[in-house]
């Protein structure tokens, strides 16, 4: 039985001649309240007819099975093992659609223990019928694991500062009781805010030491701790893999939940409409570094932690620092990014105020 059958559709990369490949951007793992093309549900809806926005961790889950595809297609000989990224650098240069893309791939250098490759997103352009836009673009660095060889220390990095204790002794969450019951001392499971409008993050379950709001009361900071368990589609076995891990990267509800409650501040003090309510914002990726330190195992695993961290947030644009770790302590992921937050106004059905 393969892991995650849904999600692995959902990513599904399809070559097209050379160096040219398609995929289909599914509107359950976008952000948005849009729905499917009503006159071809093969054609993507357009910015006029209000379709969703791809998730960016969703979008370079796809792009990771891009480098997969391509270096299994484009360069079958040239490693003993499938090479995977180890670094993905990508700009989201305009908004996509859920439905058809067209990714080109350029061989920027093919090498023994390394090779990397320019991408470019393409997709059906809104202002001239008939042609494509460049909607991303980005490098991709893979490595063979027959090639992963060096020196590796233990540099003794923990969480700081550490996350709330769990019921354990050691002050460790006892993951077996949390996923049981939903409990385990300060953390509970949580409910993430706006799923109809935020459907790519419904994908996880979700348990934090309180909400983002409660997490950020209590450590006067932005940084905010979740452990996560992987559900695509709702699939109670579904499990964290390499492919998983660039999704799991950008979803972090709680801290979109905090950004919720600056916006909510900033539009009661300007006298906004929105005044004492939670602003449904967005928060569309400008920039996105991932650098993937540890191969999970072919079969995924169950938990993984992830502390995302905001230094600071001004004019509309903020940071996000995440790192992704295993239970064991091991770091398996890190990730920087760039994101602006905007009224959700810009990616409803409706685009009025008033129906937020």
């Amino acid at each position: 039985m393969s892991v995650n059958p849904s999600f692995q559709e959902a990513i599904k990369v399809t070559p097209q001649g050379s160096n040219k490949y398609s995929a289909f951007l599914r509107p359950e793992w976008c952000i948005g309240t849009g729905t499917t093309n009503p006159y071809n549900p093969h054609l993507p809806l357009t910015k006029t007819n209000n379709a969703p926005v791809p998730h960016g961790g969703y979008t370079t889950a796809v792009i990771y099975q891009l480098a997969l595809t391509h270096f299994a297609h484009a360069h079958p000989k040239q490693y003993k093992s499938p090479a995977s990224p180890i670094s993905i650098q990508l700009s989201f240069l305009r908004r996509t659609a859920s439905g058809p893309v067209t990714f080109e791939v350029e061989d920027v250098k093919i090498g023994r223990r390394t090779s990397t490759i320019h991408i470019k997103l393409l997709q059906t352009s809104d202002k001239n019928p008939g042609q494509l836009d460049l909607m991303l673009a980005g490098y991709i660095t893979v490595s063979p694991p027959e090639a992963e060889v060096g020196i590796s220390v233990n540099t003794g990095w923990r969480p700081l500062p550490a996350p709330v204790a769990g019921s354990r002794a050691d002050g460790s969450v006892d993951l077996a009781a949390l996923g049981r019951t939903g409990i385990d001392g300060a953390w509970t499971k949580i409910v993430a805010p706006f799923a109809e409008f935020r459907k790519a993050g419904t994908h996880i379950e979700l348990f934090g030491p309180g909400t983002g709001e409660v997490q950020q009361k209590r450590s006067g900071n932005l940084n905010i701790d979740q452990w996560t368990r992987f559900r695509p589609g709702g699939d109670v076995n579904g499990r964290w893999t390499d492919a998983a891990v660039p999704y799991l990267i950008d979803t972090f509800p709680m801290a979109l939940d905090g950004f919720d409650t600056i916006a909510a501040a900033e539009a009661k003090e300007s006298g906004s409409s929105v005044a004492g309510q939670k602003a449904k914002s967005w928060y569309p990726t400008v920039t996105l570094n991932v650098d993937m330190k540890k191969h999970l195992p072919a079969e995924g695993v169950e938990w993984l932690y992830s502390r995302v961290v905001t230094k600071a947030v001004r004019d509309g644009r903020t940071d996000l620092e995440v790192t992704i770790v295993d239970e064991a302590g091991d770091v398996i992921a890190l990730s920087t990014q760039i994101g602006l937050i905007v009224s959700a106004s810009r990616n409803i059905g409706t685009r009025k105020m008033e129906k937020l």
